[in-house]
């Protein structure tokens, strides 16, 4: 009889926990679908803000000064409404947001999702529609890990179920922002390893999110992947040393990328910390007057990636715009309204990569045959030295481009730019970003 009493405690025992595990998986299915739709609409309703600004700014010049002071106001009302936004109820909610998501998961950061999830959407729409060199992924991101803070809360789930559920929100809004399910992921697992608590259905929870969430979105918005260009066959084997040595440029230029992005935060919002009015005038003129003159070097950058994989540009057009949209996705980042970096790193990434493959073209023809190669790799390996997230890298430049023929020469490069950029001291961008968060908060206590 003590057995079977025992037995059967063993029994409940396991079905309680079955029963919450299920619970999770399910939970996950609804995050999934939430975060996918928030995603689908934040993305076809920017879609339309972003195309009534790059109409408003082609036809300035042609309208003389009502053109101009028409455009040029635009930019400023949106860049200060979306620091009045993030000012005034939502600090958090500046920049990616993606350090906030790793900080609450080490339960150092708050997460007020009834405060964040509409701060965060209409804050970014305006924000990414001034033209600010800002990319939709990071409000994806923390918009999709707050609805798994939301749907836990609603559902009234234990604490314990936290980190799981807002880590599959997380990858849930990666996944909306690019169709890129196994990058939404393999992001969870890879950057915010020391955050994620992994366990099988941890990760079972991450992939359902994601799945659901790009389901959604390709339902809704489109299945195609977000860059269309040509699919490239394998590069010959005997060209694969060229990807080490474009790994090797982008070690350099992921260091010197992130040492700058903190430097300029610490400038903007420390040292100079303008006022709202004062940083929306500044930022909105540059930003209006750049836009105007020359519109590939404000926003996202997917029409840009567009026109260099068309060779619609000069090799010395190819690096005057590196050198641009480097120093402006800098600036933009560091005004503190929100806004992601992984657009407008990809776009540097596929400018020095076609400049690269174009150089190497003329000195190896013999080597390289289609130069767009390494606008791939580029996506990948600025991603890489950036965010120390090789596998993540390869991952979202092979779903955005489906090029995955490329896989070899792409670990190649990744790898290369990963391991000697951490050689160099270079740290992960959204690490040294929540050190800074959490010093800064400790230095006003």
């Amino acid at each position: 009889m003590i057995k079977c009493s025992r037995c059967h405690k063993l029994n409940g025992y396991y079905t309680r926990m079955n029963a919450k595990k299920v619970r999770l998986l399910i939970n996950a299915f609804f995050i999934g679908l939430v975060a996918g739709a928030v995603g689908a609409f934040f993305r076809y309703v920017l879609s339309y803000v972003e195309d009534y600004r790059n109409m408003l700014y082609a036809k300035a010049s042609s309208h003389g000064i009502i053109g101009w002071f028409t455009a040029i106001v635009l930019a400023i009302m949106c860049i200060t409404v979306a620091l009045f936004l993030v000012r005034k109820f939502a600090p958090e909610t500046s920049g990616s947001g993606v350090q906030e998501i790793e900080g609450a998961l080490d339960d150092v950061r708050p997460m007020r999702w009834k405060r964040v999830l509409p701060v965060k959407f209409f804050a970014s729409l305006f924000s990414l529609g001034s033209g600010l060199l800002l990319g939709r992924e990071g409000p994806t991101i923390q918009l999709g890990a707050n609805v798994g803070k939301m749907i836990k809360d609603i559902f009234n789930q234990p604490d314990t179920e936290n980190n799981p559920l807002v880590s599959a929100g997380a990858a849930a809004g990666l996944a909306s922002a690019f169709n890129a399910p196994f990058a939404g992921i393999i992001f969870v697992i890879e950057e915010m390893h020391d955050h994620f608590k992994f366990n099988f259905y941890s990760v079972a929870a991450i992939m359902i999110g994601s799945a659901t969430s790009d389901f959604v979105v390709r339902a809704l918005i489109s299945p195609a992947p977000v860059i269309d260009m040509t699919v490239y066959s394998s590069p010959n084997l005997s060209a694969l040393w060229l990807f080490i040595v474009l790994g090797l440029f982008f070690s350099v230029i992921g260091y010197i990328y992130n040492k700058l992005l903190i430097f300029s935060l610490d400038f903007f919002q420390i040292k100079l910390r303008l006022p709202i009015i004062a940083m929306g005038l500044i930022t909105g003129v540059i930003i209006a007057t750049v836009g105007i003159f020359f519109p590939g070097m404000i926003g996202g950058g997917y029409d840009v990636i567009s026109k260099v994989l068309a060779h619609s540009y000069t090799l010395s057009f190819l690096a005057i715009l590196f050198l641009a949209r480097f120093v402006l996705s800098i600036f933009s980042y560091s005004t503190g309204v929100p806004g992601g970096i992984f657009a407008p790193l990809l776009t540097l990434g596929v400018l020095f990569g076609m400049f690269f493959g174009s150089v190497s073209q003329y000195y190896f023809p013999n080597l390289v045959s289609n130069i767009g190669v390494f606008a791939i790799a580029g996506m990948a390996a600025i991603f890489s030295s950036t965010v120390i997230a090789p596998l993540t890298g390869l991952v979202l430049a092979v779903e955005m481009t489906a090029n995955y023929e490329m896989i070899l020469p792409l670990i190649v490069t990744t790898a290369t730019a990963a391991v000697f950029t951490r050689l160099m001291g270079n740290k992960p961008i959204y690490t040294t970003l929540l050190e800074r968060t959490l010093a800064l908060e400790k230095s006003r206590k």
